[in-house]
C-alpha cells in the first residue's frame, strides 16, 4: 500500500546551515502522527517544504505516489493539503459561519458562488457542531477564545476536504481542557484524514499520539510508539533530561520540549 506521504532524503540548506539533513519519512493513511524535537530540529522546515512554502535543496517529497517538489502553493492546497499556523489566522471581524464559508469557497465553481445560497451549506454546518463552535456561529472570530480560534483554523481547513492536515503546535497557550477539548476532537477525525502534528506538549503527546517521530539537529533521531520514545535513553538525555524522576528514568507530567 503506497503512504498518503512519503519523504526521501530530504534535504534543506539555507546559506550553507542544513536545517533538515536528509531525512526520510512515511505517514500512512489514517495515521495520527506527532512530530517533536526542539527549537531548530527542522519540524517546521519539513512542513514548510511539504506545503511549497520552502524550497528543497534535494530530495524527494511524495504525496499519493505523486512529487511534491516544485508544486506551488495553492496547488498543494488543490491536491489535498491542510496546513495551520502556530497563531491562528482568522478573519476577527467575519462571524465562525462566515469564516467557515468562505473557506469552503474554495472547493465551489465559480457558477455556484455567483448564485444566491439559501440557508448554511450541509458541510459547513456539520463542521460547526464537529468543532464544538455551533453556539457561537454568528459571533465574530474575534470575540473567540483562544482555543475556539485554533478550533476554527482547523474547521476552514475540514471545509475544504483535505486528505492531509499538518497542524504547527495547535494546543500551544490552551488551557487544560481545551487541549483535552482538541485531543478529542484529532481522535475523532484521524482514520478519515491524516493527520500530522508538530508538538512540544509531552502530556499532550503521551494522552493522543499513536506514533511519533523525534527529530534533532535536521535528522530523524527516532520513530516509534509513545511508549518507546518515552523510554529510549538519548531522546531522555537529548530532549527531556531535566524531565526525569532520579527515580524511575520516567518523563515528569506535563513536561514541554523547548
Amino acid at each position: 500500500m503506497t503512504p498518503l506521504l512519503e519523504i526521501r532524503d530530504l534535504l534543506v540548506s539555507f546559506d550553507g546551515f542544513r536545517a533538515v539533513d536528509g531525512v526520510s519519512l512515511t505517514v500512512d493513511q489514517g495515521e495520527l502522527r506527532f512530530l517533536i524535537g526542539p527549537n531548530g530540529a527542522g519540524k517546521t522546515t519539513i512542513v514548510d517544504v511539504v506545503t511549497g512554502l520552502t524550497k528543497a535543496t534535494s530530495g524527494s517529497v511524495l504525496f499519493e505516489g505523486q512529487e511534491l517538489l516544485g508544486v506551488p502553493e495553492y496547488r498543494v492546497v488543490h491536491r489535498g493539503i491542510g496546513r495551520s499556523f502556530q497563531k491562528a489566522t482568522v478573519f476577527g471581524a467575519l462571524s465562525v459561519l462566515e469564516n467557515l464559508d468562505l473557506a469552503a469557497s474554495f472547493r465551489r465553481s465559480m457558477l455556484s458562488l455567483l448564485r444566491r445560497r439559501r440557508g448554511v451549506d450541509p458541510a459547513v454546518a456539520e463542521t460547526l457542531e464537529r468543532i464544538g463552535l455551533g453556539n457561537v456561529a454568528n459571533q465574530p472570530a474575534e470575540a473567540l477564545a483562544h482555543g475556539q480560534k485554533q478550533w476554527l483554523e482547523i474547521g476552514m481547513l475540514l471545509v475544504q476536504q483535505p486528505k492531509l492536515l499538518l497542524l504547527d503546535e495547535p494546543v500551544a497557550g490552551m488551557s487544560p481542557q481545551e487541549r483535552a477539548d482538541t485531543g478529542a476532537l484529532l481522535q475523532s477525525l484521524a482514520g478519515e484524514h491524516t493527520i500530522v502534528v508538530i508538538e512540544h506538549d509531552m502530556a499532550f503527546l503521551r494522552a493522543f499520539a499513536q506514533g511519533v517521530t523525534v527529530l534533532h539537529e535536521g535528522r530523524i533521531l527516532l520513530e516509534g510508539t509513545v511508549e518507546q520514545v518515552q523510554a529510549n535513553p538519548l531522546v531522555q538525555e537529548v530532549y527531556l533530561g531535566r524531565a526525569r524522576d532520579a527515580r524511575s528514568g520516567a518523563l515528569e507530567e506535563g513536561e514541554v520540549v523547548s
